[in-house]
């Protein structure tokens, strides 16, 4: 593999929408539990540490099983209680397949998209499945993973005010301590191992619906 794919899939510009979604920072932000730099930087460690959790055994299993794709979307349904949350999965996950299927189109591509359309199409096994397909390595897809998890909730963060783009640049940089950590924690484990490490993020981000006026998606 290139690295130039690598580059590819975890530039913005690549059109799979997750800069729709705050990750639970607008509402966090709204309730007040994130209204400076130091609280953004603690919300910034919790949501490394639950994608780690969360989404790596998920994106993991299915990139080394894709027959487990059913199972393990159906297994993601199940752990996502927070209906803003599963909600977001299941928009990002069939944007991920669309648009691997226009980017890379392959025999392989369509199967996937027919195949999902029968169930949840969450985004963490089928990121496993769709960066197999593509060619990406599962340790790099790991990274992806991680890294795209960070930079979302910055991104959000710039857009919010919380904080401006030097500052969100620094948090990146110093968030890479963080991301090694939890890659080298979470890499091994067991989609039947996935938990919840953030439950106060989990429930201010179900509040997001409830929110006078939003910016984001979820």
């Amino acid at each position: 593999m290139s690295d130039w794919l690598a580059w590819q899939v975890v530039d913005s510009a690549f059109p799979v929408g997750v800069f729709a979604h705050s990750w639970g920072l607008e509402a966090a932000w709204q309730a007040g539990h994130v209204d400076d730099e130091a609280a953004l930087r603690r919300f910034l460690a919790e949501s490394i540490q639950q994608t780690g959790w969360g989404v790596l055994p998920l994106m993991n299993a299915a990139y080394s099983d894709p027959e487990r794709l059913d199972e393990l979307d159906a297994l993601n349904h199940a752990f996502l209680t927070n209906g803003v949350a599963n909600r977001a999965s299941r928009v990002q996950g069939r944007t991920l397949a669309a648009t691997a299927a226009r980017v890379w189109p392959s025999p392989a591509m369509t199967d996937l998209q027919e195949r999902i359309q029968a169930g949840w199409a969450h985004v963490a096994p089928l990121s496993g499945v769709v960066f197999r397909t593509i060619g990406l390595p599962q340790e790099t897809a790991r990274k992806a993973v991680l890294f795209g998890a960070a930079r979302g909730v910055l991104s959000a963060a710039v857009r919010l005010g919380v904080t401006g783009s030097y500052g969100a640049q620094r948090m990146q940089h110093a968030a890479g301590a963080q991301l090694d950590a939890t890659l080298e924690r979470c890499r091994g484990l067991a989609a039947e191992e996935i938990c919840q490490t953030a439950p106060i993020v989990d429930v201010l981000q179900g509040a997001h619906d409830r929110l006078y006026s939003r910016l984001f998606q979820s």
